[in-house]
């Protein structure tokens, strides 16, 4: 059911706890392949209906909007007064902005500007039980006492449903820009050097294998690299030569520039990190330091072409997360392939989690990963807030 007020979201909720009903929580289902399969679900809610902008006090720099706007429309409605929230997540035209900041995505621009979750400075939850709790309010320094937005951001939706969220907001870039270039054979590592010295920070940088019908440019040797920056025309300028001179001395001899469409580029380049290939893929990503990225990369994409799996690899320099997109032809080998594959990466890389695929064989995976040591004070906050286990119950790390 699709609800479309706070009172049915609240009533609703409150029956399900009090009859013992499991509950599925659904924003834009964008981030569906995180996570196992809901084992029961008796009632799903969509949030899709709480979709209005509440206020956008421009001179302040903040806005509240409800849990279930679109990342995308969110930022058109605050690009008429210039502004803008970093919500870095795939397929922001159908991304709720709730589900995204459950879900605690982390962006590719959060060297630059920081992570969704810090432009939160208020919202306003409901409980498992039906009960409305606020947390934050509409300035920006208003904090005392514990800070419960964080809680419930990346929780999944195991503790509470955003109703509406506070964010502050940030200048528009007054120009965007994309840079991309094949990397022939060998300079891959030192372009990554060359990038992580860059006087210039890019918004964000990305190596890439693969990935064809998603991500803009071609393959050489070794992949492609793709940088953003986003500023004044000057400092653009300024980016531009200082990045073409960091990737000729890596070896690098050629470089596209785009600036029409930059924003698109960046946003397929997202989107590529849950592309899915129907039935015959599965996606993990691992985080790590910047330091480790391609070796890390390197290692899982090798793991999955020593069980003759065609791979993709896409991975962000300046944070270290690595998206390894494992696949074959079609679904059946597939399934023969992938269970011995994902136990080798599992045993690589124990924290590698699952993030798209909707292969049969990737029911009977945990899709997490290794738990985290914070486990049982995890579990702990879940019988407290949801002592029932009505909301989302073992969708979460853990089986929380």
């Amino acid at each position: 059911m699709i609800v479309k007020s706070i009172d049915a979201l609240r009533e609703t909720l409150e029956r399900c706890d009090r009859e013992g009903l499991k509950v599925l929580i659904e924003g834009g289902k964008t981030l569906a392949g995180m996570g196992p399969a809901l084992p029961r679900a008796d009632v799903s809610i969509a949030t899709t209906g709480l979709n209005k902008m509440l206020a956008h006090e421009s001179a302040d720099l903040t806005c509240s909007a409800q849990s279930g706007m679109r990342v995308a429309h969110l930022n058109e409605a605050l690009a008429k007064h210039g502004q803008f929230v970093p919500i870095d997540v795939p397929l922001r035209k159908k991304a709720t902005i709730g589900g995204s900041l459950a879900a605690g995505w982390p962006g590719p621009r959060r060297h630059f500007y920081g992570r969704a979750r810090d432009f939160v400075i208020g919202s306003q939850v409901c409980l498992a039980d039906g009960t409305l709790a606020s947390a934050g309010g509409m300035v920006v320094k208003n904090v005392s006492g514990y800070n419960m937005d964080k809680l419930y951001i990346g929780s999944f939706g195991t503790l509470a449903v955003f109703t509406h969220l506070n964010f502050k907001t940030l200048p528009i870039p007054k120009k965007r820009r994309a840079l991309i270039a094949p990397l022939p054979e060998a300079t891959r590592p030192r372009a990554i050097a060359q990038i992580a010295s860059m006087a210039v920070v890019p918004a964000a940088a990305f190596c890439v294998e693969g990935f064809g019908k998603n991500v803009d440019g071609s393959d050489d040797i070794d992949g492609r690299v793709l940088l953003y920056f986003e500023g004044t025309e000057e400092l653009l300028e300024r980016a531009t030569l200082d990045a073409r001179s960091a990737l000729g001395k890596a070896g690098v001899p050629e470089t596209t520039i785009i600036d029409t469409g930059a924003s698109e580029s960046f946003d397929r380049t997202l989107d590529a990190c849950i592309a899915n290939k129907r039935g015959r893929s599965i996606t993990y990503r691992l985080f790590g330091l910047p330091g480790t990225v391609e070796e890390r990369a390197v290692r899982l994409r090798d793991a999955c072409n020593r069980h003759e799996l065609f791979t993709d690899v896409l991975f962000d320099v300046m944070n270290g997360d690595v998206f390894v997109r494992a696949s074959e032809r079609d679904a059946t080998r597939f399934s023969e392939k992938i269970a011995t594959c994902h136990a080798e990466l599992r045993e690589l890389e124990p924290r590698c989690a699952i993030v798209a695929g909707d292969s049969a064989a990737r029911a009977s995976f945990e899709p997490w990963g290794a738990v985290p040591p914070g486990i049982e004070k995890m579990r702990a906050l879940k019988a407290r807030f949801d002592p029932h286990g009505t909301l989302n119950p073992g969708r979460f790390i853990g089986g929380i």
